[in-house]
């Protein structure tokens, strides 16, 4: 059984910043993406964040020059940074992987973590 775990978040101030941590667990054959997604009071879900196995990275608009992921292909895990948070960074964090759990798998299964409430205060 997979499990995505995850830590950090809470409440940070306007400015600030948030490191959130996830790592992967379980019977894992290979992790094709990791990443974060949010969502706002209100919102639909939306990509933060995620990275490829190869080190490829896509962000979101609202978070470019603010926000890094990075990965331990080794560990399972992957971190998100984020710097100068604004109101608008409010939701909950969600991880997410995208992966196969045997080599005879022949489709790639979506995990999510738990969720992460971080609220940024003015």
């Amino acid at each position: 059984q997979v499990q995505l775990v995850q830590s950090g978040g809470g409440l940070v101030q306007a400015g600030g910043s948030l490191r959130l941590s996830c790592a992967a667990s379980g019977s894992i054959f290979s992790i094709l993406v990791m990443g974060w997604y949010r969502q706002g009071p209100g919102k639909e879900r939306e990509l933060v964040a995620r990275m490829t196995e190869d080190g490829i990275t896509t962000y979101a608009d609202s978070v470019k020059g603010r926000a890094t992921v990075s990965r331990d292909n080794a560990k399972k895990t992957v971190i998100l940074q984020m710097n100068s948070l604004e109101l608008e960074d409010t939701a909950v964090y969600y991880c997410n992987a995208v992966l196969k759990v045997a080599p005879s798998s022949r489709l790639w299964n979506n995990y999510w973590g738990q969720g992460t409430q971080v609220t940024v205060s003015s």
